[in-house]
């Protein structure tokens, strides 16, 4: 595995190495919700042949084995549970990841807003926090290793408290990538605090809180801007002194419109590869959009799959 040590942290520098950890943490089991989809099916079985995930296909039974028989699809190995109700086939899918018969839940041909609904179910669902949050991690090319992002695609507005219960779902699964203390950057238009922009005033809070230890197992730093975040020299032309700046592991956006800009700026722009998946639940959501490529779709899997 290609990593760098900073300051007793393990980077990862390539979107590959995640095959690599997902194969060391062991074979983990994915129940896929509605599983009667193309896109959805192909990303599933590429993995299972890398021997990184079993799959749970709770759906159409017909469907699937059509879709199969049509792409040439090996489901050898698979466990398939037919249900033609999507609410209720999304209810089976959470129910087994609830009862530990799987690991991980993931979305298929279902909306978003169903498959949502019934992870989040208060008696049967998969709840843990109050707050379910969007996590991504790039292979950027102009980047020296994989870089978190969060969130681009869940939590609109956060608030303080907000904000922190997405930090915390973040680095609580980046501690189980092997993170012993990921480094935390809060992206800001400044890296002043301006009392004219709420979100520095957020960003000062957060790292004086993660410094008093109220914020635990990170590197916290901001308000940052991003040239700042990505580019040392940058940070060093500023007269920025700071652990997190030019090397950090994650970035957190003060909203959904800067998190998202971001996100499809790398995605479509930069030419970078990525994975993410929706936290804060009992078991990592894969829930990808049919505008992900192949790999993305697949590398999202696979990320879920590597956590301890």
């Amino acid at each position: 595995m290609t990593t760098k040590e900073t300051a007793g942290i393990t980077g990862l520098t390539k979107l590959s190495d995640l095959d690599e950890l997902a194969k060391k943490s062991g074979k983990k089991k994915v129940a896929v919700a509605v599983a009667h989809d193309e896109h959805c099916l192909e990303a599933v079985c590429a993995v299972m042949k890398k021997g990184i995930i079993e799959a749970i296909l709770v759906g159409n039974e017909k469907k699937i084995k059509e879709i199969a028989s049509k792409l040439n699809l090996d489901l050898a190995g698979s466990v398939i549970y037919n249900e033609e109700n999507d609410t209720l086939a999304v209810k089976k899918a959470v129910k087994i990841v609830r009862d530990k018969e799987a690991d991980i839940v993931m979305k298929g041909n279902v909306t978003t807003a169903t498959f949502l609904r019934g992870v989040l179910d208060k008696e049967q669902g998969l709840r843990k926090s109050d707050v379910l949050s969007h996590f991504a991690i790039f292979e950027v090319p102009t980047y020296h290793k994989l870089i978190g992002l969060t969130d681009a695609a869940m939590v609109i507005a956060p608030d303080l408290k907000t904000k922190i219960a997405i930090i915390n779902n973040s680095v609580e699964f980046m501690n189980k990538l092997g993170y012993a203390k990921p480094k935390v950057a809060l992206l800001c238009a400044v890296e002043m605090v301006n009392d004219q922009m709420p979100a520095t005033l957020d960003a000062a809070l957060i790292a004086k809180m993660n410094q008093r230890g109220q914020i635990k197992n990170c590197i916290i730093d901001g308000p940052l801007a991003y040239d700042n975040i990505v580019s040392s020299e940058s940070a060093k032309h500023k007269g920025i002194v700071s652990d997190v700046a030019g090397d950090a592991d994650l970035i957190v956006a003060p909203d959904i419109e800067a998190g998202n800009a971001l996100y499809k700026c790398w995605g479509f722009s930069a030419n970078s590869k990525l994975a993410a998946v929706i936290l804060g639940a009992m078991a990592p959501i894969v829930l990808t959009s049919r505008s992900d490529t192949e790999e993305s779709k697949q590398a999202s899997i696979i990320l879920a799959a590597a956590v301890n």
